[in-house]
């Protein structure tokens, strides 16, 4: 793509970033077809390549953002499903982060907006406030059809998904917990800030599954958000005063001892904290910490994939089917290992018809755009059901909660469900699946007691 900036525009080091990526786009058009807002609306302007044009014209006039720009960007999930299918590798990922930038610092929002942002990015990523206000939530919801027919679908959204919180429990005390055994490895987990109160199992299964498997597990103190939901509305200031303060935590942690990895069982964090390296690299005071942070992030799946971990205690003929979130197969191309984990670990994985268009979580979306977030759900709900599954795995708190209490099918956490198999409880949203579980050593012995008699 052909682009018009000036060469004293171009000394502004985003405006030449921009540049960079938009040079790589052909026009091709492939990415409207994997694109789920194109998808639903087929308005070019909702698809990347309009978007792209819309931002390369906001760009290069150096104007303030329109009205029409913030709609159309701000219509986009950030999925990423468009830079999985590019021929010419365009890094929209950071292209539409730039644009909301822009927007941010230069377009003034409507005061509803405003405040509904504001709300967010106050309360979500601190696991305190969130829980504090879940359970304030408790009674608002009642009046949730009333807020919509308002017109603050944003409210009753809110209130819609705070209903859909798992069990309540503590947050995460820092400090380190040791290994089984015989450490074999040392790392530092990301606990989350949503993921905490809306469903603490995640963590705790994931605790023990490290723990028995000879990894010792190390809470930061200082640790938070990681900053995606600042900076997926354009907050630029407030995602790096996040990232540098778990890059600080971090490097604490690793001067006590060396860690093999940072472990992260949130997908969309994940995709946050491994961009560590971009997002501080004008920073010449973390820059290399915040790639070496980076460099040592994994998910969940592909820590466990590289450890040898043991045989399952239970086998079942249960049939999961598995959610691979957007940030997960998109934004860190994780794709093989929660599979095979899973079928290691003796369940039946089956795919979802249409896996690469998202379920309309995406952070906040599901606040600040309901009705496409309902749409989308909906899709993906219909397209689970078609593989009739006895429930669903996925990666992300986002997703889980999104379709979870929808479809009448359980969704639960892939680590949940290997925690299970191999010795661990039975995740609550799934105790009628228990007598379809047989113990292995039981199924080892039936022979030799056969033999015997």
């Amino acid at each position: 793509m052909q682009t018009n900036f000036t060469a004293e525009q171009l000394k502004d080091s985003r405006l030449a970033e921009a540049e960079r990526i938009l040079g790589r786009c052909v026009h091709c058009g492939l990415c409207t077809a994997t694109c789920p807002t194109y998808v639903l609306l087929g308005d070019e302007r909702d698809s990347p390549r309009g978007r792209i044009y819309l931002i390369k014209d906001m760009l290069e006039s150096g104007r303030d953002a329109s009205d029409e720009v913030t709609i159309h960007v701000d219509r986009c999930l950030s999925c990423l499903s468009c830079m999985t299918t590019c021929p010419g590798g365009v890094d929209y990922m950071h292209l539409v982060d730039l644009a909301r930038v822009h927007i941010e610092e230069t377009h003034k929002r409507g005061i509803k907006q405003r405040l509904i942002r504001d709300l967010l990015a106050a309360i979500v990523p601190d696991p305190k406030r969130f829980s504090l206000a879940l359970k304030a939530a408790i009674l608002g919801r009642p009046f949730r059809k009333l807020f919509a027919f308002a017109g603050l679908r944003e409210i009753s959204a809110m209130l819609e998904l705070a209903g859909k919180r798992g069990r309540a429990g503590g947050l995460v005390k820092p400090g380190v917990i040791p290994a089984q055994g015989k450490k074999k490895k040392r790392v530092a987990l990301l606990t989350g800030c949503a993921q905490q109160p809306l469903r603490p199992a995640i963590n705790e299964a994931t605790i023990r599954l490290l723990t028995r498997h000879g990894v010792e597990v190390v809470i930061a103190a200082e640790q938070g958000c990681c900053g995606a939901l600042v900076h997926h509305m354009g907050r630029e200031a407030q995602a790096i005063e996040a990232a540098k303060r778990n890059v600080d935590a971090w490097s604490s942690a690793m001067r006590q001892g060396p860690l093999d990895a940072i472990v992260i069982n949130a997908s969309g964090c994940g995709t946050t904290v491994k961009d560590y390296g971009h997002l501080l690299k004008r920073d010449e005071g973390y820059r290399e910490r915040a790639e070496n942070i980076a460099g040592l992030t994994k998910d969940i799946t592909e820590f466990l994939s590289e450890i040898e971990l043991d045989a399952p205690e239970q086998w079942s003929d249960l049939k999961v089917a598995y959610h691979s979130a957007c940030s997960m197969q998109h934004g860190q191309r994780v794709n093989v290992q929660p599979r095979a984990l899973l079928k290691q670990a003796g369940f039946t994985v089956v795919e979802v018809p249409e896996g690469h268009i998202c379920c309309g979580s995406a952070g906040t979306y599901n606040i600040l755009q309901p009705r496409l977030a309902e749409e989308l759900r909906d899709r993906k709900i219909s397209n689970i059901k078609s593989v009739a599954p006895d429930f669903v795995a996925a990666g992300n708190i986002g997703c889980i909660t999104q379709l979870q209490g929808e479809s009448q099918i359980p969704v639960v956490h892939t680590v949940e469900l290997l925690d299970w198999a191999l010795g661990g409880p039975c995740p609550e949203e799934l105790r009628v699946f228990e007598g379809r579980m047989t113990s292995v050593r039981s199924l080892l012995n039936e022979p030799a007691v056969a033999e015997t008699v």
